[in-house]
């Protein structure tokens, strides 16, 4: 009896573990999203993350008839590419994100979590800051 315990537990905590690891690790999407910085801020009480938000082109009302702004937000982990970010409101970016099923605290508040910059682009000046 012991034995068939000891298997049952270890056989629900894989399954745990398999949720855990498919809800918060797996990576379900690539991409990339282009707009202008909106904000860019570090906030948390206890775990300090990187958040963004970036307004797209366009115009799109979720019921008919209805006008809103396209809005991208985001995290960030690593701190060099945040480091470009603080730097960068205002400006016109494209940035490569992974998307995940769930959020984690320490990784940040949103699903999407931006791993590299494409491009900044100052609209003043047409010009690439970041090529």
């Amino acid at each position: 009896m012991r034995k068939f315990v000891v298997i049952i537990v270890a056989i629900v905590l894989l399954v745990l573990g398999g949720f855990f690891f498919y809800k918060f690790y797996f990576v379900f999407g690539r991409g990339v999203k282009a707009g202008e910085l909106n904000y860019f801020m570090e906030k948390g009480y206890v775990f300090k993350t990187f958040e963004g938000k970036l307004i797209q082109t366009g115009y799109k009302g979720r019921q008919a008839g209805t006008i809103q702004s396209n809005e991208f937000e985001f995290s960030v982990t690593n701190e060099r590419i945040a480091r470009q970010l603080m730097t960068a409101s205002g400006k016109t970016l494209e940035l490569h994100y992974k998307e995940y099923l769930g959020a984690l605290p320490w990784r940040g508040f949103s699903n999407y979590v931006v791993d590299s910059i494409i491009s900044i682009t100052d609209p003043t000046t047409n010009q690439r800051v970041i090529p």
